[in-house]
């Protein structure tokens, strides 16, 4: 009865959140949070800093993702500081990551990418697995199983990029192709649901010049796609089936990556297959090779009740604060938009 209510919570309050956000945010106004004036100019304007709700979106993806884990782990009796070790480790090489990646990919230095992020982390991460069993976790006196937390850093990442893309609606990136470039019966099928960003500064008005006209909902296809994913991945680790729970959220987001970049007419490198493409398939497989190689010893049936113990544990509650208030501020602070501040006294209130 306890799976089944948290399963429900999430996938309510999921739901609520998706019927808000496709709703709204392709809109002008669900671009920017705030300008911050940094610097004055000659004609007395402040040159400001756009803080967005793409930075927004993507730190509460990503400080749930991380709750995720946490919860699934400590619900199988594993130490939070292991947990947490390995997620810091992989934090580490994923932000970077994204950036760097995409630089090489698209030739673009202030874009980023979570498929090459991803990419990356599906080869290191069993590596900082047995990296920690085999060093730390002799100093620490606990272990890592490595299926079960494989499997729940998957099942997180698949909820964290299902909201992740509620911050490409906003920004209007990783957007869709124009409904007249399809056949008329996908252009039928997809014009109720098509996307219509507005505004010059969404990405796809400055990048593909497609201000005001309807686009396939590919964020939206996306988002839900991978929370369908993500709840069958929670139901099949808390039924303790670890393998399953690991490769079937992982299998239907990387085909689902390949697949839908067909849809998509925002730039990913040249040629008629992207990279991206090939690092889904690539990883993909990477992983599936890799299992037979990841020892599974005996781990115990996940209890939630012993998983959502973390909410009491005020170590936890500040790190995912000062986690989301990091990914804020690293990807919420636009480079390639600017704003003028100015200020005045409003005279008949003095």
């Amino acid at each position: 009865m306890g799976n089944l209510v948290f399963l429900s919570s999430i996938a309510g309050i999921i739901a609520a959140i998706f019927y808000w956000g496709f709703r709204n945010l392709p809109s002008e106004r669900w671009q920017m949070i705030a300008s911050v004036p940094i610097r004055k100019s000659e004609d007395g304007d402040w040159q400001g800093l756009n803080l967005t709700y793409y930075g927004f979106f993507n730190a509460t993806a990503m400080a749930f993702s991380c709750l995720m884990v946490l919860i699934l782990m400590s619900s199988i009796g594993v130490s939070a500081v292991a947990t947490v070790s390995v997620m810091t480790a992989g934090l580490v090489i994923a932000l970077p990551t994204a950036r760097i990646v995409a630089s090489v990919v698209e030739r673009k230095r202030h874009t980023f990418t979570v498929g090459g992020a991803v990419f990356v982390v599906i080869l290191v991460l069993p590596w900082l697995i047995s990296l920690f069993n085999g060093a730390a976790a002799e100093w620490l006196g606990v272990f890592l199983p490595p299926r079960p937390m494989l499997a729940a850093i998957v099942i997180a990442y698949t909820f964290g990029e299902a909201l992740g893309r509620l911050a490409c609606i906003s920004f209007g990136c990783c957007y869709g192709r124009a409904l007249t470039h399809l056949t008329p019966l996908l252009n039928k099928l997809l014009s109720r649901f098509s996307f219509v960003f507005i505004g010059e500064t969404k990405k796809a008005s400055y990048e593909g010049n497609l201000n005001g006209k309807p686009l396939v909902p590919i964020q939206a296809l996306t988002s839900i796609v991978f929370a369908i994913t993500g709840m069958i991945g929670l139901l099949l680790f808390l039924e303790a089936r670890w393998s399953a729970a690991l490769i079937v959220p992982l299998a239907t987001t990387q085909i689902w990556r390949v697949l839908s970049e067909f849809l998509r007419a925002d730039f990913r490198g040249g040629g008629r297959i992207s990279a991206y493409q090939v690092m889904a398939v690539l990883g993909l497989l990477y992983a599936l090779m890799s299992l037979p190689w990841l020892r599974n010893p005996p781990v115990s049936a996940p209890n939630l009740s012993h998983g959502l113990r973390v909410f009491s544990n005020g170590w936890i509650i500040i790190l995912l604060q000062i986690l989301w208030l990091s990914i804020f501020l690293y990807l919420g602070r636009s480079s390639v938009t600017t704003s003028k501040v100015s200020f005045r006294v409003v005279t008949e209130r003095i």
